[in-house]
């Protein structure tokens, strides 16, 4: 019998990875996708991608979207408290769920963090992609026929000219040497809007480009 799962979903190109592999792996059934999104901005925190766009890409994926709601700026404790209630909330419908999967590549860091949470609230991590060349992985995302756009770039670490750019092999050509190809460093976030698991493509035009914090370069995505 499968395990049920749900994926951590930032919208981007690695949890849409993880998310293949997950269904190809007749062990596990992918029950949801769980998403932190910031309250008052209405968008996933870190990438800066509309609530309503996070919500086409559930529909488009044939998957329920779970919503933890943060507020801005907040610390760790409410991101968690949040974290474990939407947890619960999946229980509800999946009663013997206990996982949760994650595209992380290689930041011991963040899985350390990721394992110690999930062991307090008696969950347990999974991570499809894990370990794999992010070369590899980038290559993989665009020959699948994936299509996806910058949404937020770091600045200290690539031109902010890159946000709103298609990420294709082109774009991986452009990137710096220093720049690892899957943004796995924070040097980019993606939007994911197309593609083989995409019951239909989310059309979507590049607004307003905004620079925050004095490092972080993003561009509205806007639904047309």
């Amino acid at each position: 019998m499968s395990t049920p799962v749900l994926l951590a979903w930032s919208g981007g190109k690695d949890s849409t990875l993880a998310l293949e592999r997950l269904r190809a792996d007749p062990s596990y059934r992918v029950v949801g996708l769980l998403t932190t999104v910031t309250a008052v901005y209405e968008r996933i925190a870190i990438h800066g991608v509309r609530r309503s766009i996070l919500q086409r890409q559930s529909e488009a994926l044939g998957l329920p979207l779970i919503e933890a709601t943060i507020p801005p700026q907040a610390s760790n404790d409410v991101y968690e408290a949040a974290f474990a209630d939407a947890l619960a909330r999946a229980q509800v419908t999946e009663p013997k769920l206990d996982a949760i999967a994650f595209g992380d590549l290689y930041l011991a860091d963040v899985r350390a963090y990721r394992e110690a949470l999930l062991q307090r609230l008696g969950w347990r991590g999974v991570y499809p992609i894990w370990g794999e060349d992010t070369a590899e992985v980038a290559r993989r995302f665009i020959a699948r026929g994936y299509r996806a756009i910058l949404s937020c770039v770091d600045t200290q670490q690539i031109d902010a000219d890159f946000c709103g750019c298609d990420f294709d092999a082109t774009l991986l050509a452009d990137l710096p040497a220093s720049c690892d190809p899957c943004g796995e460093n924070g040097e980019f976030h993606t939007c994911v809007y197309a593609g083989p698991m995409f019951a239909q493509p989310i059309a979507l035009a590049r607004g307003e480009r905004v620079l925050r914090d004095g490092r972080f370069e993003y561009v509205d995505l806007i639904e047309v």
